[in-house]
C-alpha cells in the first residue's frame, strides 16, 4: 500500500440557475475543468493519467452517456486516456476522489484525475415512454433540475419528501431557529466576498467564455456582497407558510465543473510538482432519505478515525452548505469551532452545481491548509437519499511542516 495525494485543483466559476453560464454545455464546462487542472502541472504529460473519475448527478441531458469521457476528448486528451462517470448525487466529485486515492493507493493507478460538472440550469424535462403503443390522454414532461423525480410507488412517503421539507424537519428536530440560519447565510456570502477581494480564489478558478463577443464569466455568480441577516430576514418561506427555509438560506441551483489531480508520491517527477496534501481518511455513511442533511456528521466521524486524528487536530473544515439548517445542525454535533467551517464561503453564496462540488470542497480546502499552515483539514457533503462523505486532508507543503 502506498498514500495518495492532491496535486493541483482547478474549477469554474459556479453561475447561478439561467445565469451566465446556461449557455454553456455541461461537457464544456467539464471540458474547461480538465485543462484547467492540467495547466497547474505543464510539466505533466496528458497521457500519463492512468484514469478520469467524473462525477455527475444528473445525466438525463448533454451530461448522458459517461460525461467524464466527453470531457477527455473535448478537452484535447489523447484519445488513450480512459474515463468513467460516477454518481452519487450531491456528492459524486468527492466520490470520484475517493474512488482515484484508493486506486493509487493500491497500486492500480499512480496519477488519476478526478472532477465532476453539474449545469442545472440546461437539466432536461424528461418524458416517460407510455405503457403501451399510441395513448389517447396527454403525457406529463417531468423536470430533472433537482430532487426526486418518477419516484417509485414503493416508496415510503416520509422517504420522498422535497429536499426543502426535509430540511424543514431537520429544523424541527435539533432545533435552529431562522434568525440563526440567516445569520449563517449571510456569513456565507461576507466570507465569500471577502476571499475573492483577497484573490484567494484566483489561483483556483478557470474563467469561462460565456458568449461569443469576448465576455467572460471569471468570478461566482451567486455571491451577494453586503448581504445581512436583516436582509435576509424580509424573505419568505419556501416550503412551509411558517417554515424557516428560504431562497436566502439554502444553497442555490447552480452550473459549474471542478477538478482534482490526484497522484502517488513517486508520481511527483512525472507531474513536475510537490503535492499539497495527502487523502488521509475517509468516510462514508447513510440514514433515512428525509435525515440526509444530517449524514455527514457520523461520515466526518469515521474519516477522521480512518486518519487516525480526533476533532481537536482539526483546523479547517469544508462543508457544503446545502441549507444553513443542516451546516449548523452538523457543526453543533460536532461541537467545533464554526470559525473553522467555510473560512472562504460556502455553498449557500459560492453555488452548489450537484456533480461539481465535492471537488470544490477539496480544492478550497488544500488550499486554506497551504495558507494557514494548518496540518488537518476535513470536507464533508450531504447527500440527497441519506447518505454522505467525508474526506480528511493532510497539509505536507512547507507551510504545513
Amino acid at each position: 500500500m502506498t498514500d495518495s495525494y492532491l496535486y493541483a485543483a482547478a474549477r469554474t466559476p459556479f453561475g447561478r440557475f439561467s445565469g451566465a453560464l446556461a449557455g454553456v454545455r455541461p461537457d464544456d464546462l467539464a471540458a474547461l475543468a480538465v485543462n484547467g487542472v492540467l495547466a497547474k502541472v505543464p510539466e505533466f504529460a496528458a497521457d500519463g493519467l492512468d484514469d478520469v473519475v467524473w462525477g455527475n448527478a444528473n445525466g438525463a441531458g448533454e451530461d448522458n452517456r459517461n460525461v467524464g469521457r466527453m470531457a477527455v476528448l473535448l478537452a484535447g486528451l489523447p484519445t488513450g486516456v480512459p474515463a468513467t462517470t460516477v454518481n452519487r448525487l450531491c456528492g459524486s466529485s468527492l466520490d470520484a476522489a475517493i474512488i482515484a486515492s484508493r486506486a493509487i493507493e493500491t497500486g492500480d493507478a499512480d496519477v488519476v484525475l478526478t472532477g465532476g460538472v453539474e449545469s442545472m440550469s440546461r437539466a432536461p424535462w424528461v418524458l416517460p415512454k407510455p405503457h403501451r403503443a399510441y395513448p389517447a390522454g396527454d403525457m406529463t414532461a417531468v423536470s430533472t433540475t433537482l430532487g426526486w423525480r418518477l419516484v417509485n410507488e414503493r416508496m415510503p412517503k416520509e422517504w420522498t419528501v422535497s429536499l426543502g421539507e426535509a430540511n424543514e424537519q431537520l429544523a424541527e428536530r435539533f432545533p435552529v431557529p431562522r434568525r440563526r440560519q440567516d445569520e449563517f447565510a449571510a456569513r456565507s456570502h461576507e466570507l465569500a466576498d471577502a476571499a475573492w477581494n483577497a484573490g484567494f480564489y484566483e489561483d483556483l478558478v478557470v474563467p469561462v467564455a460565456v458568449d461569443g463577443k469576448g465576455g467572460t464569466l471569471g468570478r461566482d455568480e451567486g455571491i451577494r456582497p453586503g448581504s445581512t441577516a436583516d436582509g435576509l430576514a424580509a424573505l419568505k418561506p419556501a416550503f412551509r407558510p411558517d417554515g424557516v427555509i428560504t431562497a436566502g438560506n439554502a444553497s442555490p441551483l447552480s452550473d459549474g465543473a471542478s477538478a482534482v489531480l490526484l497522484g502517488s508520491r513517486s508520481a511527483a517527477a512525472r507531474i513536475g510538482a510537490d503535492p499539497l496534501a495527502r487523502v488521509a481518511g475517509r468516510g462514508v455513511f447513510a440514514l433515512d432519505p428525509q435525515l440526509f442533511g444530517f449524514a455527514p456528521v457520523e461520515a466526518a466521524n469515521r474519516a477522521l478515525r480512518s486518519a487516525g486524528i480526533s476533532w481537536s487536530d482539526v483546523s479547517a473544515v469544508e462543508l457544503n452548505e446545502a441549507f444553513a439548517v443542516q451546516a449548523l445542525a452538523c457543526v453543533d454535533a460536532w461541537g467545533i469551532d464554526p470559525a473553522t467551517v467555510n473560512a472562504k464561503g460556502g455553498a449557500i453564496a459560492l453555488g452548489h452545481p450537484l456533480g461539481a462540488s465535492g471537488g470544490r470542497l477539496l480544492g478550497t480546502l488544500a488550499h486554506r491548509l497551504k495558507e494557514s499552515g494548518g496540518r488537518w483539514g476535513l470536507a464533508a457533503i450531504c447527500i440527497g437519499v441519506g447518505q454522505a462523505l467525508a474526506v480528511v486532508l493532510e497539509n505536507v507543503t512547507e507551510a504545513g511542516r
